[in-house]
């Protein structure tokens, strides 16, 4: 039987991460993952390109049943840090929006130089590879059952992911091993994830499919409300782009209502009125300056309102109803596109059964959880490719501290 200090499940961002970190600091290690194709999700990520952080990343950035869970391990692995990793092997990348760095070229490089951080601790990798099962060993430590054939090792370190994309590799392994050592679960949902609407109730809108527009999006009450001013996208089926994916993520019951400011720069029930003293267009004209014209069209239907009335016209309430309808529209979505089409999981592993110092089980010693398995969700934009990174590293600095104690 083969033996190593750590096992690493998972060679995702996470995976590859802590497994990296760990061997170069002296610890014997073994990374498995059941993908032939190695990474997957960090190759996709960002059109290609990689949103591998964000500079602003923080506690305030993350979504959990314990929000403060996160605080350790992001203030001793912090976006600068992975920055300059980033740029010690070279690669250039830029800012695109609000922090969110890309790579210039492909996110092949970001893999690339985690294979190469493996390679430098002396990690062994097999891929593809199976876990059939973990067994806890009567005197500590564990004996894992691969399709490679059994391995022992004192520690164990879960960096599955979640369950979004299945078609490149997402599994529930973590979650099920986890149950199986009797850990709290939080609900596995989608998140940062396009929302979809009933046929007939999106009739109307349908056709504004491609249309693009900057809106305030707002959702949930008191220290669960999000609030995000982004670019939202109607599609066929309902509504995504960022502004969407962000608020996707604060929805907690199915019956749970979005609010949307579809023109957040402007003031149209008083601008409306205003208009009418000196405008003599017709109502559909004065209002597609204001609007996309497609949506002005379709917000006028909506309203029951002629498009052909000239301004003076215009009743003072009716201008005022229709300024006010844009910035207050209330809609409640009937689902959402699943995990094929969202970007990362809400829910997971239980933070209460795990140390944030350590990312160590309390309940199984030696048994270790990190990335999007846990419990923790960040926003659109890096963030949870940052969780990978201080997560991994906390986890990896644990293990090192660990051994040398040993």
């Amino acid at each position: 039987m083969q033996g190593f200090d750590a096992v690493v499940v998972g060679a995702g961002a996470a995976g590859l991460f802590c497994a990296g970190l760990a061997g170069q600091r002296g610890l014997r290690v073994l990374l498995i993952d059941h993908s032939p194709k190695l990474a997957e999700k960090i190759r996709i990520s960002g059109g290609g390109r990689c949103n591998f952080t964000n500079r602003e990343a923080g506690p305030a950035n993350f979504l959990s049943e314990n929000p403060a869970f996160c605080r350790s391990a992001l203030a001793r692995y912090t976006p600068q840090d992975f920055i300059k990793l980033v740029q010690r092997h070279g690669i250039a990348f830029h800012e695109k929006h609000k922090g969110q760095l890309f790579c210039d070229d492909s996110s092949e490089q970001i893999i690339q130089m985690l294979v190469k951080e493996c390679e430098a601790g002396g990690v062994t990798r097999w891929q593809p590879c199976t876990v059939a099962d973990v067994h806890p060993l009567p005197d500590g430590g564990f004996e894992l059952d691969t399709s490679q054939g059994p391995v022992k090792t004192p520690r164990v370190v879960v960096a599955t992911g979640g369950l979004p994309v299945p078609k490149i590799g997402a599994s529930d392994w973590g979650l099920r091993l986890a149950k199986r050592f009797e850990h709290a679960i939080v609900e596995p949902r989608p998140a940062l994830v396009p929302l979809t609407f009933d046929a007939d109730a999106w009739a109307p809108f349908a056709a504004l499919a491609g249309l693009s527009l900057p809106v305030e999006v707002s959702c949930g009450s008191g220290k669960a409300r999000g609030r995000f001013v982004e670019d939202l996208l109607f599609t066929h089926r309902g509504l995504s782009g960022p502004a969407i994916l962000q608020i996707s993520s604060y929805r907690t019951a199915a019956d749970q209502p979005l609010q949307i400011n579809l023109a957040p720069e402007l003031k149209l029930d008083k601008e409306l009125v205003d208009a009418k003293a000196s405008s003599r267009r017709q109502l559909g004209n004065e209002f597609a300056a204001r609007l996309p014209q497609r949506l002005a069209a379709a917000w006028l239907e909506r309203a029951k309102l002629d498009a052909s009335r000239p301004m003076p016209e215009c009743r003072d309430a009716d201008l005022q109803r229709l300024g006010r309808s844009v910035h207050d529209w209330q809609l409640t979505p009937s689902g959402d596109e699943g995990w094929r089409k969202a970007e990362v999981m809400r829910g997971g592993v239980s933070t209460k059964d795990l140390s944030s110092q350590t990312l160590e089980s309390k309940r199984v010693p030696g048994l270790h959880f990190i990335g999007e398995v846990v419990d923790v969700t960040g926003w659109l934009g890096g963030y949870n490719f940052q969780w990978a990174w201080s997560s991994a590293a906390a986890c990896a600095e644990a293990m090192a501290a660990a051994s040398a104690a040993a």
